[in-house]
């Protein structure tokens, strides 16, 4: 796909599904199995089609390889390549083994038409706040100088900018700063995508499009000082990135049929 510079890409970006083993078990009331299977189903009733989808992070919760198994389940039928990076609820090692083979992909990188998407490491081990690791901010800024695309979007599951929320801030991206400096230096990265908060979030730092999508699962309350959950239904989110580095995108919200 990467001889054809003229055409747009699709991406379905999914974020913070929190499986479990079990198809049956709940967090905080919601049956996450349910929840994801509500969202794929309007993503496929819907008629749009995507490219890829971009799934990033914290996909189980149950620290168990059964629960990426489920994820599996839940995206192989799609027929599209899943590129996915993790969140602080999973486990690096569990995500590495079940998703090492197509079309399923751990924090990689693929150029489609004048696009690449790239999937960055974000975790820390045993927190839940993020920072990008001085490896991983050499691999990207090796990643950004190599690449012959003109335009680049970035997946990582933690927030490269505060959410005005106090409680949801202390467990952001700890080097914000280091990691916005070196994407706007590269002159190519029009678009970063993330989760973690569970909530929608549509900002800018400088020329580059920050965006988040809420959780298919349960949602937090924006600019809440502590911890609270919000009422909003599970989401995701249809991106289009244009040829000519245009990023245009569609929260999806989706209400049980129940």
């Amino acid at each position: 796909m990467a001889d054809q510079p003229s055409r747009s890409v699709r991406i379905l970006h999914i974020t913070d599904p929190h499986l479990f083993a079990g198809a049956e078990s709940s967090l905080r009331g919601t049956v996450t199995h349910e929840t994801l299977s509500e969202v794929l189903l309007d993503y496929q009733r819907s008629g749009w089609k995507a490219d890829v989808v971009a799934m990033t992070g914290d996909i189980i919760q149950d620290d168990t390889a059964a629960a990426y198994d489920r994820f599996i389940e839940h995206f192989a039928p799609l027929g599209l390549p899943v590129y996915c990076v993790p969140g602080n609820h999973d486990i690096r090692s569990l995500m590495r083994e079940a998703l090492a083979s197509p079309p399923f992909y751990y924090c990689a990188s693929t150029q489609i038409g004048n696009w690449l998407l790239t999937g960055i490491d974000s975790c820390l081990e045993g927190d839940a706040a993020g920072h990008v690791s001085d490896e991983e901010l050499s691999r990207l800024e090796s990643i950004l100088a190599e690449t012959t695309a003109e335009h680049v979007a970035i997946f990582l599951h933690h927030p490269p900018l505060p959410m005005k929320s106090k409680w949801l801030d202390q467990v952001g991206l700890k080097n914000a700063t280091e990691f916005l400096n070196l994407i706007a230096r590269s002159g190519k990265v029009r678009a970063t995508f993330f989760g973690h908060v569970h909530q929608a979030v549509d900002a800018r730092h400088e020329s580059i499009e920050i965006i988040g999508t809420p959780s298919t699962c349960r949602q937090f309350k924006p600019r809440s000082e502590d911890f609270a959950l919000d009422e909003q239904p599970p989401a995701y989110r249809r991106v289009e990135l244009s040829a000519d580095g245009r990023v245009d995108s569609e929260l999806i919200w989706v209400k049980s049929d129940q």
